[in-house]
């Protein structure tokens, strides 16, 4: 571990010289690519210094415990007990900074949400849990542009797709995808029996031009008046666009934008999304059956969450974890769930490190 970090640290000190260089500072791009890896860099190399010199500090007050007697040497012997402490919070932390990194972390994602089984309640639903996930973007301070939108009379939804964009948001969000479930009382249940519907969710990465390459061959793009909610025409022209990827059989629609070229670029950056999110399926196919079923993104055909109101609760599956206060949750307050989650796989991932697989 010790020689990673310190390769890390020669690197990083070869990017800041390479930053202060005139023919850098005047090439944009690679300026740009430059600080981007060196802000990548910065604080596992601070964690490392700091690891450094909690090292030579406890070197120092191991022979000042042997020198000292009296309060000096009880003193002494806490400070050691205290570098010791951060010594073992500093090595865990480094082994995470030493993971292989997910090439996709840094990237903006479109999140997918599509009613499932349920009928007007998944759709009900699926407008309330993007509403929780649009309060959170807000929280975050990131940017959220919805790029297709559909819904039914009841102002359920039945499919939206926003693209969120800011600081590492596929790094956050990645374990939100599968199968959502809420339990409670429809407003049309007479009875109050409490039912049981599902959503899925997706976060896909945006994909690069370079990453997906996609052939005008490939495609057939069909044009249409766009509908709204109980089939009525909302625009008297042709502006909705629907592209069929022919090879994959991947279709996408977009139809919020009153231009047919704004509404056939938002389509087509779907696509691109959809498209890369099938190569990274066949890479995970590579895996071993025993390494997806313990490390994984989330399927959409996992069952992750149920979201449970009668009784208050938002329990996800895959941590054993239960937060009692689901008003709170569904306005956006969703860090700490996020939060476990990401410590879970991390520690998987270090668990399967340290076995070698």
């Amino acid at each position: 571990m010790m020689t990673q970090l310190a390769k890390i640290e020669r690197r990083f000190l070869e990017l800041e010289s390479l930053l202060s260089r005139p023919e850098v500072i005047s090439n944009n791009n690679e300026f740009r690519k430059f600080s981007k890896e060196r802000a990548d860099l910065e604080e596992t190399v601070r964690l490392y210094r700091e690891f450094k010199k909690i090292e030579e500090d406890s070197k120092s007050t191991e022979e000042l415990l042997e020198e000292s007697t009296g309060e000096m040497k009880d003193l002494a012997f806490d400070e050691l007990k205290s570098l010791k402490k951060r010594h073992e919070e500093l090595e865990k932390e480094l082994a995470i900074h030493l993971l292989p990194k997910d090439p996709n972390d840094s990237k903006n994602v479109f999140l997918e949400i599509r009613a499932g089984a349920g009928g007007d309640e998944a759709s009900l639903f699926a407008g309330q849990l993007f509403r929780a996930y649009s309060r959170y973007v807000e929280r975050k301070k990131w940017k959220m542009e919805i790029m297709s939108l559909n819904e039914n009379e009841l102002g359920g939804t039945k499919e939206v797709i926003a693209l969120i964009e800011g600081e590492g948001v596929y790094s956050i969000l990645k374990y939100e995808s599968g199968v959502h479930r809420v339990q409670r009382v429809p407003q049309t249940e007479a009875q109050g029996r409490v039912h049981t519907s599902t959503i899925t969710v997706a976060i896909l990465p945006e994909a690069d031009d370079v990453e997906v390459s996609i052939n005008e061959n490939d495609l057939r793009i069909d044009t249409y008046r766009a509908g709204g909610a109980g089939g009525q025409h909302v625009n008297r022209t042709d502006s909705a666009v629907r592209i069929t990827h022919i090879p994959s059989g991947i279709v996408v629609a977009c139809q919020d934008e009153r231009s047919q070229i704004k509404n056939r670029s938002k389509a087509m950056k779907i696509l691109q999304a959809k498209l890369l999110e099938a190569v990274e399926i066949e890479k995970e196919k590579a895996f071993s059956e025993e390494r997806k079923s313990q490390v994984g993104r989330g399927d959409r055909s996992e069952r992750i969450r149920t979201y449970n109101f009668p009784q208050s609760r938002v329990t996800d599956h895959r941590i054993n974890h239960t937060i009692h206060s689901i008003d709170a949750f569904m306005e956006g307050e969703i860090q700490e769930m996020l939060n476990l989650l990401r410590q879970h796989y991390q520690a998987e991932e270090l668990k399967l490190q340290a076995e070698g697989k």
